[in-house]
């Protein structure tokens, strides 16, 4: 992606779409817990997000390019390989996401995402050698305390948010090495996880389980649970090319923020401790975010005085 430049006003029709991409995955708890009180199980939600998530993201994908994108990934095998293994850790990040939430851990999930672009940041350094500047490495620093003491707080190592952080974190270096567009991407990863989600899907009907089908509530919320997941992608695809990286790093902390408050809602547990660990988060995100904007300011001053 190259990044506008420094001195450019955001583009609001891409600032706008980031807004609502991020808005809508903070929101996403909302829909699944009302597919769990319908009935539905994890795993059946998961298959059905799965599911419908192929046709709208073939819709995209012909929007986009009218499909020679994935006509052009069968004659490179390497990136279909790397897209199964995409799939499966994007499989392993959705089912934990959504058993979370279901249940009771909407607050230890948001975590996971506040914690996942210091990771990435961390990643970047050592498997491509990136620079961590000073302000990266203090807020990795204050995030690592943060986990420290959540896991004491937990009695053991935050298995959801570490489980979180990590399967998103390596899904994005699969996908950064895979040459293929976001929208290419996710058709093929739906269509690899829909052929174990259908078999699911057969052998809850055929033993009398799951809830899809047998009344509009629950087959409507799992249908919705498709477009749930390709819609802001496509926004976030559209924003990402058009914003610069710093709106786009305030941006992306929206969504857990969201999740947060989602889970102190409906009544989630916070202890005291807990809650210190969450400030050491925050604290390093405000250090990530602070950094990125006084780079960002140098890069415009460095721009105008070229």
């Amino acid at each position: 992606m190259t990044e506008p430049a420094p001195s450019a006003a955001p583009d609001r029709p891409a600032l706008i779409a980031g807004l609502v991409c991020y808005t809508l995955w903070g929101f996403l708890p909302l829909l699944f817990n009302a597919a769990e009180r319908s009935g539905a199980a994890v795993f059946e939600i998961v298959a059905w997000r799965t599911i419908w998530a192929v046709p709208f993201a073939l819709a995209l994908v012909l929007y986009v390019d009218r499909g020679r994108s994935v006509q052009a990934l069968f004659a490179t095998p390497r990136v279909l390989l790397a897209l199964l293994l995409s799939a499966v850790l994007i499989s392993i990040n959705w089912s934990t996401y959504v058993w979370a939430v279901d249940n009771g851990h909407t607050i230890a999930a948001s975590l996971g995402y506040y914690l996942n672009p210091l990771l990435n940041m961390a990643a970047g350094a050592v498997l491509f050698k990136e620079r961590i500047n000073r302000s990266g490495a203090i807020a990795i620093g204050l995030a690592a305390l943060g986990v420290l003491i959540q896991g004491i707080a937990a009695h053991g190592a935050p298995l959801i948010p570490l489980i979180l952080a990590f399967s998103f974190c390596f899904y994005g270096l699969v996908r950064k090495t895979a040459a293929v567009s976001a929208q290419t991407g996710l058709l093929v990863e739906c269509v690899y996880l829909a052929v174990p989600a259908l078999i699911y899907a057969g052998w809850l009907a055929s033993h009398g389980q799951g809830v899809f089908g047998r009344s509009s509530a629950p087959t409507v919320l799992l249908m919705l649970c498709g477009p749930a997941t390709v819609v802001p992608l496509a926004l976030f695809a559209f924003a990402a090319r058009r914003l610069p990286l710093t709106i786009v790093g305030f941006l992306q902390f929206i969504a857990p923020t969201l999740q947060f408050c989602i889970g102190l809602a409906d009544g989630e547990r916070l202890t005291p401790l807990a809650a210190l660990s969450f400030v050491f988060i925050w604290a390093g995100v405000l250090v990530f975010a602070g950094g990125a904007v006084l780079r960002s300011r140098g890069r415009a001053v460095q721009a105008r005085q070229a």
